[in-house]
């Protein structure tokens, strides 16, 4: 990684690493929810380079981190782009500040989801939504998801003692060698301590039975050395008494020379405790070389603000998000099945027939909802549907951006705004379509029902938008109100006002980005009719909202500017000449008749045969789930992109029809020869 130079050095520091971190040195330090740079996708850190000890994961480390360590593991599984995510990272990071001490038993780490090239990481440990806590044990040979974190609440306490519960779960076998035992010791044990001279100090915290001050206090204290710290509970009176012993926690000192007695400090807090014991003359840290700190200029966040009219609808920006929600968030899902697939096949349905972009996204769109629709099976793989959007069969004429451009969607931070943003913005322009184009839901079952656009918007979020919370309000305003649209015109107005409603519940939140404040929308001077005055408050008038929305989220007021272009160097290579629409003109620029609504576009285009039947023989063949698997791996050979499994096809035909050439080669050969002997030997 970038920025792997923040390590521990020296070979103590060196010998303490897990044998699979010693060679890739992935430890990475927190601070501010703030991006450090543009990274593959467009998705941004809200961790970064620092001072806070956290580990900073990626696909290629979070097995080889967490398999066999000698500590255990805390991961949160989290997505740039969660407007929970980012309001959860202060306290992420607050907590890896207060345990930074505990790193040798027990590691925070974090790995963002968001990026494109851990999203098979996120699918093998199944992770849905975000943030998503998994514990690791010690000493794990075999491969595991992890333990979720089952705590009531997210709270930095909660979180806390949830850690050490996880880490007094271990086996004496598989507890990590750092961790000193957290099981409370008897009076016995400690007059045994009092008669030792050991050489060094041995505190002894009182507490009660759910106290987790003594525990919190011994892990704060396992990185100093010429000190060991226990915990007794108060059960035993009389003990305590001759101690003096009034109240718990109270913490009992063993001095190095045998004398004992009560530490008086202020408060009874695990933090006063603590300080008192670290400031002991010779309790010292243990040696251990400090990370050197990043070079700025590596991290140096470069962006590239592109100018944009917030009266005009972006192509960039739809195509964007389709690009993330296809690629990415899809991709959290290993295969689709059961209420899964169905909810997918109804969200492709709307979104194929509704999208106003461009002709070879829409293109796509089409052919991939056919496809869904005419397949017989009940379980699809991730990797089909990924092979089908990344035009692996080489169709002419569709395309998606594999680049993420925000434009109307771009934040003063990378992790701003972007890919929620214009999941709204699709999803306003999915309800306007179908007001201004019933007839586009023609034979797709949902014509006759106002609230099918909106019941599959509903069904996508619960079903696969990372966010859990986020899916929960939107459930809990469906539930509400959502069964009150009677008409196309009503769902358009419905999720304007949950929009607005969810922009001020999130007004002040972390997420919000302070250069585009989450106000009520559109703004007056965006559209002056939409707002009045009645008795002295600004009130809107509903009837004027609609016509606005009708005009921002139609094809009209949608600009190609900032579109990824098909050619584009860089970009996914799709198809051959791919660059020109069928008239020959770049489809940046777009003619007349792709300015025209969808239904004056022409008779939909039909899937080729050639397409559903090598599709559907991947799917069915003994073989398919395997090929699909293995179709991720492409072979970049010239360029064309074909997988594994296409390779060794054509190797085996290759080589049967050599062998054929070659039998054939020597039986003319022999046969020639007999015909020149009887020629030269006729019979008498």
């Amino acid at each position: 990684m970038a920025a792997a130079g923040a390590v521990e050095r020296g070979p103590e520091a060196e010998a303490r690493r897990p044998p699979s971190l010693r060679a890739s040195r992935l430890l990475l330090l927190l601070t501010a929810v703030t991006a450090v740079g543009p990274r593959e996708g467009g998705a941004a850190r809200l961790y970064r380079v620092g001072v806070d000890a956290v580990w900073l994961l990626d696909s290629g480390s979070v097995r080889s981190a967490t398999g066999n360590s000698s500590a255990a593991w805390l991961v949160q599984f989290h997505s740039s782009w969660c407007g929970h995510c980012i309001g959860y990272a202060p306290t992420w990071r607050a907590l890896a500040a207060d345990v930074r001490d505990w790193s040798a038993a027990i590691r925070v780490a974090a790995l963002d989801c968001a990026e494109e090239k851990n999203q098979d990481v996120c699918r093998t440990y199944d992770i849905h939504f975000y943030p998503t806590f998994r514990y690791f044990k010690a000493f794990t040979k075999e491969f595991t998801t992890g333990e979720n974190f089952k705590g009531p609440d997210r709270e930095l306490r909660t979180v806390r003692q949830t850690m050490i519960d996880f880490l007094q779960n271990h086996t004496e076998g598989t507890r990590p060698p750092a961790c000193p035992p957290l099981d409370p010791i008897q009076p016995s044990d400690i007059l045994s301590l009092m008669d030792s001279h050991s050489g060094q100090y041995h505190a002894v915290v009182f507490e009660s039975n759910g106290s987790y001050v003594g525990r919190e206090v011994i892990l704060d204290l396992i990185s100093y050395e010429n000190i060991v710290v226990s915990r007794a509970l108060d059960r035993d009176k009389a003990f305590l008494g001759t101690l003096g012993i009034s109240s718990v926690p109270s913490c009992y000192l063993i001095y190095p020379n045998g004398s004992h007695g009560l530490v008086n400090v202020a408060k009874p807090l695990r933090s006063f405790f603590s300080s008192y014991l670290k400031s002991l003359p010779d309790v010292r840290k243990k040696s251990l070389s400090l990370p050197e700190k990043p070079n700025k200029e590596e991290n140096a966040e470069v962006m590239v603000w592109e100018e944009f009219d917030r009266a005009k609808l972006y192509s960039a920006d739809l195509e964007s998000g389709l690009h993330y929600l296809l690629r990415v968030e899809l991709a959290a899902h290993k295969s689709l099945t059961g209420t899964q697939l169905k909810t997918f096949k109804d969200f492709m349905t709307v979104v194929a027939k509704l999208f106003p972009g461009r002709p070879p996204v829409k293109k796509l769109l089409e052919t991939l909802q056919e496809w869904l629709a005419n397949l017989p099976l009940d379980k699809i793989p991730y990797n089909a549907i990924l092979d089908l959007v990344n035009n692996k069969m080489r169709i002419s004429g569709i395309f998606l951006t594999s680049h993420i451009k925000w434009v109307g969607c771009q934040g003063s931070r990378l992790e701003l705004r972007g890919y929620p943003c214009s999941l709204w913005k699709l999803f306003h322009t999915l309800t306007v379509q179908a007001s201004i184009h019933p007839e586009a839901l023609v034979g797709t079952g949902f014509e006759d029902d106002p609230q099918a656009v909106l019941q599959t918007i509903r069904r996508y979020i619960h079903t696969f938008f990372g966010c859990k919370e986020c899916g929960e309000h939107f459930e809990e305003m469906a539930k509400e109100s959502m069964n009150s649209v009677k008409t196309p015109d009503q769902a358009v107005l419905w999720l304007w006002r949950k929009h607005n409603m969810v922009n001020s519940r999130l007004a002040g939140h972390l997420s919000e980005d302070p250069k585009f404040p989450k106000v009520p929308w559109p703004t007056p001077d965006l559209c002056p009719a939409c707002h009045e005055e009645i008795k002295g408050l600004d009130s809107w008038n509903e009837d004027q909202v609609l016509v606005f929305l009708k005009q921002h989220y139609s094809r009209g007021n949608l600009v190609d500017t900032y579109s990824v272009d098909q050619g584009r160097p860089g970009d996914r290579e799709q198809e051959e000449g791919e660059g020109l629409n069928p008239s020959g003109k770049p489809w940046g620029r777009q003619d007349a008749e792709s300015l025209r609504p969808p239904h004056m576009l022409g008779p939909r285009i039909d899937l080729s045969k050639s397409l559903h039947h090598r599709l559907d023989l991947k799917l069915q063949s003994p073989q398919g789930l395997q090929a699909l698997e293995e179709a991720k791996a492409a072979v970049p050979f010239l360029g064309v992109g074909f997988s594994s499994l296409d390779m060794s096809l054509c190797v085996v035909l290759y080589v049967a029809s050599s062998l054929f050439l070659m039998i054939m080669y020597f039986f003319f050969r022999v046969r020639s020869k007999r015909w020149k002997v009887r020629l030269y030997h006729p019979v008498v």
